[in-house]
């Protein structure tokens, strides 16, 4: 049974949660209904950090059919990657950031129509070179210190942090300002989106950051613990202290919603007059729900409850277009915070 013949059932599992009887109506005017019988294209970019999971997916997804689909994955940062999205140049958008208001209205002007679907859960992981023997844990105070504006060309040596750590240089790693990571960063430690010190090493790929800190004594980085648990043996994960005691970054954490500010939801955004007229997208949608779970905890992030997904799929195929984050970040946002907010159909 695919995923459009089970929809109706699963939305009244999902009334049992106590969520609108408006997701008994379940109709399917958007997707699908110009299908074009020729091959289609799909063009997939954005956030590396939910780079993995739909390149698995992708993967997954043409083993399984006796001829593949022609399917583009790239990564140029979920800004970058909404720029193009925008431009209706891709089919779907990851992103590790709700969209923004500058890029709904550029949607809106190129009359660019989306669905946004939750897919997982990230922990922001800071990290450093195993060497470093000082650091364990860090406030984010201390975080927004060594981060600001303000510190650049200032704050350069790790003694400057704290007078009990070495007097070394201290070595900056982050994702570029196109990466949905940056943003969240930015925003949740030092409290303004962009907001960040320039004298880092930035990079839209998270393996060269990976390698950056891997391979430096001195490093300070962070990306998607993906990232991390994927190489863990390269790098040392650091817990976080935002005033309830320091706390490291992984599945129970966020799952118990203890890793904050720093664990957010992660996207991908879906050209809903595409899948008007794109079997191949919509075939791949169906897929990407079905298998979401799976792959998310295989890759390293966290999957969401089964019913988050369920609510994907009404969402997807009734063609709700739009976003419940009104165009900007939201902190502190836990797994049943994020199923209520789906809920708003």
């Amino acid at each position: 049974m695919n995923v459009r013949d089970k929809t109706l059932s699963k939305s009244l599992q999902v009334l049992t949660l106590g969520i609108s009887t408006a997701f008994l109506a379940i109709t399917y005017p958007l997707i699908a209904q110009e299908t074009q019988s020729e091959p289609q294209t799909i063009n997939i970019d954005g956030s590396s950090t939910v780079y993995p999971i739909t390149k698995e997916i992708v993967e997954d997804y043409q083993a399984s059919r006796e001829e593949p689909v022609n399917i583009e994955v790239d990564f140029s940062g979920t800004s970058g990657g909404f720029d193009k999205f925008c431009r209706g140049e891709t089919e779907i958008n990851n992103a590790s950031r709700p969209i923004q208001l500058d890029e709904m209205a550029a949607c809106k002007e190129a009359g660019v129509a989306y669905i946004e679907l939750p897919v997982a859960f990230d922990a922001l992981t800071v990290v450093v070179n195993p060497a470093n023997d000082w650091l364990d844990t860090i406030t984010t105070e201390e975080l927004a210190q060594i981060w600001s504006p303000d510190a650049e060309g200032k704050i350069t040596r790790w003694n400057q942090i704290r007078p009990s750590f070495p007097d070394q240089p201290l070595n900056l790693y982050a994702p570029g300002k196109d990466s949905g990571t940056f943003d969240y960063f930015t925003e949740a430690i030092v409290g303004e989106a962009g907001a960040s010190r320039d004298d880092v090493t930035t990079s839209e790929d998270d393996d060269v950051l990976v390698q950056g800190v891997s391979q430096d004594p001195n490093a300070l980085g962070y990306f998607g613990l993906a990232y991390y648990e994927q190489q863990a043996n390269k790098m040392k994960s650091v817990a976080i202290d935002s005033g309830e005691g320091a706390v490291l970054p992984s599945v129970e954490t966020v799952e118990q919603a203890t890793y904050q500010p720093l664990a957010r939801p992660l996207f991908v955004y879906v050209n809903a007059a595409a899948a008007r007229k794109n079997e191949a997208l919509v075939r791949l949608t169906e897929f990407y729900l079905e298998n979401a779970p799976e792959v998310v905890g295989k890759v390293g992030y966290v999957p969401l409850p089964d019913e988050a997904y369920q609510i994907n799929e009404v969402t997807f195929y009734r063609g709700e277009v739009g976003t419940v984050f009104d165009g900007q970040s939201q902190f502190n946002v836990t797994i049943p915070e994020l199923l209520r907010k789906q809920a708003r159909f």
